[in-house]
């Protein structure tokens, strides 16, 4: 999931099916993860992580679930603005962040391209759409490229929720 910020005003775009989706229709909130392992965005991605993944935090009278492995999160009242058949336009409201660890990551082209594929690989899923498929590709030549051996292992991992076999 992502979070856009134009303007002042924190926005998502939420798509039906999801657990994040259902978790703001039923309870009004989300939490961003913000974590620096390509594993991580691959996985969650496709499948859900087990429960002992996460911790709770309590945010004012709400219990809320983070990543246990997070370096920061933010916890946010999600209000739907807007449901379309596809998605759910939410307005987000901070309610709590924190900082676990500081921690200084340099650019890494092989850890953007691991993170573009993922999104071209859940939209890939559901369109086939051929552009999708170059795009997977170009940025899997990235990550071989630039990566290093955590973006290479999750460009493996990737690599096997699209069956494509030994092309990727």
């Amino acid at each position: 999931m992502g979070i856009i910020y134009r303007n002042g005003v924190a926005r998502m775009v939420v798509f039906r099916g999801s657990h994040t989706a259902e978790r703001i229709k039923e309870h009004g909130w989300v939490v961003a993860n913000f974590i620096y392992d390509p594993l991580v965005y691959v996985k969650t991605a496709f499948e859900d992580l087990p429960p002992e993944d996460f911790i709770d935090e309590q945010v004012g009278e709400i219990a809320v679930q983070r990543l246990s492995g997070a370096e920061a999160w933010a916890a946010y009242q999600a209000e739907i603005d807007q449901e379309t058949n596809e998605a759910l336009i939410v307005s987000l409201s901070l309610m709590k962040e924190k900082i676990c660890s500081l921690a200084l990551h340099p650019v890494n082209r092989g850890f953007n391209s691991i993170i573009d594929a993922t999104v071209h690989a859940t939209r890939f899923q559901q369109s086939r759409d051929p552009h999708l498929h170059d795009l997977i590709r170009h940025h899997a030549s990235l990550v071989r490229r630039c990566g290093g051996a955590r973006e290479l292992e999750a460009l493996e991992l990737l690599s096997t929720y699209l069956d494509f076999g030994d092309e990727e």
